[in-house]
């Protein structure tokens, strides 16, 4: 849908029907949950800022899991990410823990604290493979293709889909009110890595997929999901529109470009960046919609100026409303696998730089 004209305080009115009622005074309807972080996330852009995101933040870190308030943002820099990315992979099969073995208790109490300190979380979901019973990147079997002609397969993705949204929408404050979340399933779906890849499905059945997950939860009466499409890079306009699910159905146009090759690989990231983020962001603003550099990062940090170097240039004077780095697993279970510095590490300066620096949010 086309958005209102966007203000820190939101009061959408529809007028008294009837002539009986013309002298009426307008009855006003509260914001939507979505309709207030779509407030916040067009406040940021228009002020020139963006939220910055890490994905499980809170979680776990470098050396360290599931401590009270920690975090390897917060080591480093002294405030919270912006925004907090979570996961709901493992959710459709009914479990009490994500892929990454994040609880999903956890992931709820987490996102209240993320939202109670001013900040933002958003959902991904790497659900398994419907067919045969792997993970998202087994792509031995294409379901999209099949579910057309399987009423069963069609039916377990649509169980799957309602158990992805009554977490989403079991999500509330303090005072019990819905907590606004970004969602972004079904994303970079321009590559093949995922079973619901390019490959592995038509535009058409992957944006039937998208229709399906966005009216199960409308039909659910859910309020509080601001929903982003974000396939992955070097896509042309044509090839990004391909399998756009269409504006009703989307508030965030989003993309997903990571840096690979160290030193040697920063001027094919930032080509990639600059071929393919304007022209996101210009569609957003024609379609009324935000724009998002929905997943980055280079994973090690190799290069120890990276944030100040490479990204904070790439982005400059780009209106996204954040960008969103991936997550600092243990180094004791997957090593060097990490996209913020933590303390001690070389790029742990030029980080508290690019936080000091640049028109990134954290949060307190």
């Amino acid at each position: 849908m086309k958005y209102l004209p966007l203000i820190a305080a939101v009061a959408l009115t529809t007028s008294c029907a009837g002539n009986a009622n013309k002298s009426a005074a307008p009855v006003e309807e509260s914001p939507t949950p979505a309709e207030t972080l779509i407030v916040r996330l067009q406040n940021a852009v228009d002020s020139g800022r963006f939220y910055f995101g890490h994905h499980d933040d809170t979680a776990y870190g470098h050396t360290w899991r599931y401590e009270d308030g920690a975090s390897d943002v917060k080591a480093v820099t002294g405030e919270y990410p912006g925004l907090m990315s979570w996961d709901l992979g493992m959710i459709e099969l009914d479990s009490a823990k994500n892929l990454d073995g994040v609880p999903f208790e956890f992931i709820a109490a987490e996102i209240a604290k993320q939202d109670a300190r001013g900040g933002i979380n958003a959902i991904s979901w790497h659900p398994r493979n419907p067919v045969s019973g792997g993970d998202s990147w087994d792509v031995s079997t294409s379901p999209l293709q099949m579910m057309a002609t399987d009423s069963t397969l069609t039916a377990t993705m649509t169980a799957w889909i309602d158990r992805a949204a009554a977490f989403i929408s079991s999500l509330k404050d303090s005072e019990g009110n819905p907590i606004p979340v970004i969602f972004r399933p079904w994303h970079e779906n321009s590559g093949s890595w995922f079973w619901w890849g390019a490959n592995n499905s038509t535009p058409e059945q992957y944006i039937n997929l998208w229709h399906l997950t966005r009216e199960r939860f409308d039909s659910a009466g859910i309020d509080n999901v601001v929903w982003a499409y974000s396939p992955d890079k070097d896509l042309t306009p044509e090839q990004y529109f391909s399998t756009y699910p269409g504006d009703k159905y989307v508030d965030i146009l989003g993309t997903d470009i990571y840096h690979f090759g160290g030193e040697q690989g920063i001027e094919e990231y930032t080509a990639r960046i600059k071929a393919q983020l304007p022209y996101v962001v210009d569609e957003a603003r024609k379609r009324g919609k935000i724009a998002a550099f929905t997943e980055t990062g280079l994973e090690g940090l190799e290069v120890a100026d990276w944030y100040t170097r490479v990204l904070q240039p790439s982005i400059e004077g780009l209106p996204i409303a954040y960008v969103c780095v991936w997550r600092n697993a243990i180094e004791s279970e997957k090593p060097n696998h990490f996209y913020v510095p933590y303390p001690g590490h070389p790029g742990e300066g030029d980080f508290k730089k690019f936080h000091d620096t640049s028109r990134a949010i954290f949060v307190k």
